[in-house]
């Protein structure tokens, strides 16, 4: 069963979820996290990044695709 719309929302979100990735690795390259873990730990320190990288632009896409979807149905209460 094909629900009507899930194609442009599916795509909206990766979109979404990938240009928000993009932001949070250009935001988290201005901290040193090396300086925070053990010495000699780069690859751990760019598994951190990576990480983190997933969950802030996950979480803040997530918050605006949210936004956009209950605006657009707001207008269904008057």
């Amino acid at each position: 069963m094909m629900i009507p719309g899930a194609g442009p929302q599916a795509l909206l979100a990766i979109i979404s979820h990938l240009l928000f990735m993009i932001i949070t690795w250009y935001a988290l390259q201005g901290f040193q996290l090396e300086k925070l873990m053990k010495p000699n730990r780069v690859l751990q320190a760019r598994v951190m990044m990576i990480l983190l990288t997933i969950a802030i632009g996950s979480a803040v896409s997530n918050f605006f695709l949210d936004y956009l979807f209950w605006s657009q149905r707001i207008s269904s209460l008057f």
